[in-house]
């Protein structure tokens, strides 16, 4: 009797997702601080600050009421649509109707379901590098290719259209777009965002545009939404964003997606038999953050941007370190390759993996590796930590740098 054909037990598809590298970071240095380790996490791209009291006083209100005890509609709630609709047209300049938005669970399943939607099997996405860890792993979900397009620290993380044309192909699909930046704090000018726009819509090129860190900007930089320069995207471009970053309510986790009546219809399909409608009391919080002034968002603006000052002061200070000024988001991503294969307390790392391996090991210090938004040669910190442990966290790292050996 011949015996039965041993078969995986994991999906191919799912066994090639690789672990999100900021989650697993954030995880780890949590896990060596519950140990009693005196360990300062700079992993997790997460807000320190408390969602504000008239958002967490609708969802208690919301709590109590039954109505939200029931499954609503799976696009969302139509008074959180509307309010979407109405805050894109406050913040980004443009009109929106609420049917064209989709209520997501958190901004990962918008970008999960944008990729889902628009992309068959083989179309390659053009992915701008250093890429938030995400993008590729929902892109390979959908069957996609993912193509990166490197700018390093040189370029200031910003891509150009000779690159972006450089990678097109016959395949090109799609074109992800993210500014402010999430791994690098780069923002793209008006200019430099109507020029990609207008080199995408001449070549069919689809736009998906992250969005959600449009509220945190610095300096004299903008958030420019593609859309509002180059409008005539509006039939081939998808909008993503959520509550998350501007409000600090990661953990409510409601994200949304914008786009033409064809792709949400699909995604809102997708979404009715994957999970369904929003928790309605997380949509009842989102809907009063989004009606509500962007007060509290100013006040946690100023922190970061005082933090992000300290930060960049700080490793440009280290040497081998350079790192161009974030102008957006809570992120410094310093290029560490002048460290590299400098020799320090006996080990010679030749990677940022290594590098940060070590600076955990060595100071307890949680950062995450370039490896996991791109090329190896960087450090990902999140500047979303109070003060005080931000200077601590820094000034380990600057130790410990600081005894790199000469090459």
């Amino acid at each position: 009797m011949s015996q039965p054909t041993s078969r995986p037990r994991v999906s191919a598809r799912l066994a090639a997702i690789a672990e999100s590298a900021t989650l697993a970071v954030d995880a780890k240095a949590k896990a060596l601080k519950a140990a009693g380790r005196p360990v300062i996490g700079f992993g997790a791209g997460e807000p320190d600050f408390p969602t504000p009291a008239a958002i967490v006083e609708a969802a208690v209100a919301a709590a109590q009421d039954p109505a939200n005890h029931r499954y609503t509609p799976a696009a969302g709630l139509p008074a959180l649509r509307e309010a979407i609709a109405a805050k894109t047209l406050r913040d980004s300049g443009y009109a929106v109707r609420p049917q064209d938005v989709l209520v997501t669970n958190g901004g990962k399943q918008a970008v999960f379901q944008a990729f889902a939607a628009i992309v068959d099997p083989g179309d390659e996405v053009l992915l701008p590098a250093p890429y938030w860890t995400t993008y590729p792993e929902a892109i390979r979900l959908a069957e996609g290719v993912p193509v990166e397009v490197f700018a390093g620290a040189d370029q200031g993380y910003l891509v150009t259209v000779e690159q972006l044309e450089a990678a097109r192909t016959p395949r090109t699909k799609a074109l992800l777009f993210c500014s402010p930046s999430n791994p690098t704090g780069a923002v793209y000018s008006p200019e430099q965002t109507a020029e990609i726009g207008r080199w995408a819509l001449e070549h069919g090129i689809w736009v998906i545009t992250d969005e959600i860190y449009e509220h945190l900007t610095y300096d004299h930089a903008v958030f420019t939404p593609i859309q509002r320069v180059v409008p005539e995207l509006v039939d081939t471009s998808i909008v993503l964003n959520g509550v998350a970053k501007t409000y600090a309510m990661t953990g409510w986790r409601v994200g949304w997606m914008i786009g033409p009546a064809d792709v949400i219809k699909a995604a809102t399909n997708l979404q009715s038999h994957l999970t369904s409608n929003v928790a309605n009391v997380s949509q009842r919080a989102a809907l009063a953050a989004v009606s509500g002034d962007l007060t509290a968002v100013e006040e946690m603006k100023l922190a970061f941007d005082r933090r992000r000052r300290t930060i960049v002061e700080m490793l440009g200070a280290i040497d081998g370190v350079q790192i161009p000024v974030p102008q957006g988001a809570f992120y410094a991503y310093p290029s560490v390759e002048g460290v590299l294969g400098r020799e320090i307390r006996g080990v010679t790392p030749t990677t940022s993996a290594e590098l940060a391996a070590l600076i955990l090991d060595e100071v307890e210090v949680a950062v995450v590796p370039g490896e996991a938004f791109g090329p190896s040669g960087f450090l990902r910190f999140s500047y979303a930590l109070a003060d005080d442990d931000l200077v601590e966290g820094v000034s380990r790292v600057q130790n410990l740098l600081g005894e790199a050996q000469p090459r």
